[in-house]
């Protein structure tokens, strides 16, 4: 994060230096890989130099690091963590390598903050002076802010903890059904290409899952008023994560076997997935209203049903066909077929699965 102070007062403003990105001309700090042998801070001084146009003196010791996805050119989205090391720049180019593909600006420390889209490389620009600092470090909630703002005592918190707590289910359900739209995206991927990046983007997209189910299963147990009954949310929850598991086991599947061309039915297969997903993430948005909206969540659980239906039979002809071509001569390879198909299925079935609690949900409130 190249900086520079407007001064030499002990409280003089700070700028730091953004760039545009080449892919998208949004405002982020430079940044790149680490070149094989280099210290990670002087990889960051070369990126500066490259993307920025400017030299000076860098930490070895980072500030922080913010994490953010990046897209690949195979078409994951994976994420990447970067450190973030302050350069204090004494040398300002002219000219430099990218000067032609991007754009360069130097921003306040709030400005710079509002221009960039990662939440935590905002908390990092902003805490960089030490008056930032405490505005950053300081997380107050809604109740908080009201007894500051009208001089009340923070004992006015024990008040905020007789509240009945209602929880926010609805935004864990909906956060869910992304992971498994973007999880179903790099399945169907994986399955075009083989690309080892898909796998590993199905993995981290599991693991996003995973704390949203932590999530959920805490804010149960915490909350006062709940939407729909306990047991209902957390078997609805709990069906979708078993969807996104199942996904994982497929990649851990084709991972370990190395598998790198698939059949048809397989394809086939992956595209019902990938439907499957966005009609729950669909369905999810309806819930905050079934009894408005019980039609409409109906015919998106039918089709749930339907696609089942048929993603059974597409296995049954993957199943047959692999039995054909490997037979007793490749008993290893119809092994692996197996696997890879009763694990595409099991995706499917999850999905099956999130409709049938679906369809609860309308009975019970429709």
């Amino acid at each position: 994060m190249p900086y520079r102070t407007e001064g030499s007062a002990i409280d003089a403003p700070v700028r730091v230096l953004l760039v545009t990105s080449r892919g998208t001309g949004r405002w982020v700090v430079p940044k790149g890989n680490v070149s094989t042998g280099l210290p990670p801070h002087t990889a960051a001084a070369m990126e500066a130099e490259e993307e920025a146009g400017v030299r000076g003196l860098v930490c070895p010791t980072p500030i922080g690091s913010y994490r953010y996805r990046k897209r690949q050119r195979s078409g994951a989205s994976l994420l990447i963590d970067v450190d973030v090391f302050p350069l204090a720049v004494n040398d300002e180019l002219p000219a430099w390598k990218e000067q032609s593909q991007r754009e360069r600006r130097w921003f306040g420390l709030a400005e710079a903050a509002a221009a960039v889209d990662e939440p935590d490389l905002r908390d990092l620009i902003r805490s960089f002076s030490r008056s930032e600092f405490k505005a950053a470090a300081v997380r107050t909630g809604i109740l908080s802010t009201v007894a500051q703002q009208s001089k009340v005592s923070h004992m006015f918190a024990w008040f905020q903890r007789l509240l009945p707590k209602t929880g926010n289910f609805f935004d864990l359900f909906e956060a869910h059904a992304m992971t498994l739209v973007a999880g179903a995206d790099a399945v169907a991927r994986l399955l075009q290409d083989g690309r080892s990046d898909h796998i590993r983007e199905i993995m981290e997209r599991e693991h996003d899952a995973d704390e949203i189910l932590r999530q959920t299963l805490r804010t149960v147990r915490e909350t006062f008023l709940t939407p729909f009954d306990r047991g209902t949310i957390t078997s609805l929850i709990g069906s979708m994560d078993d969807a996104i598991d199942e996904m994982q086991a497929t990649a851990r599947a084709i991972d370990l076997y190395e598998v790198t061309s698939f059949e048809q039915e397989m394809k086939d297969m992956a595209a019902i997935i990938v439907d499957a997903a966005r009609l729950t993430a669909e369905a999810m948005p309806l819930l905050r209203d079934v009894s408005r909206n019980g039609g409409r969540l109906h015919e998106l659980t039918e089709r749930l049903v339907r696609m089942e239906s048929h993603a059974d039979d597409i296995h049954a002809a993957g199943v047959k066909r692999a039995f054909k071509e490997h037979g007793g001569a490749d008993t290893l390879g119809f092994i692996v077929a197996g696997e890879i198909y009763k694990h595409l299925e099991r995706i499917v079935d999850a999905f099956e699965d999130v409709a049938n609690e679906i369809d609860s949900i309308v009975i019970d409130h429709a």
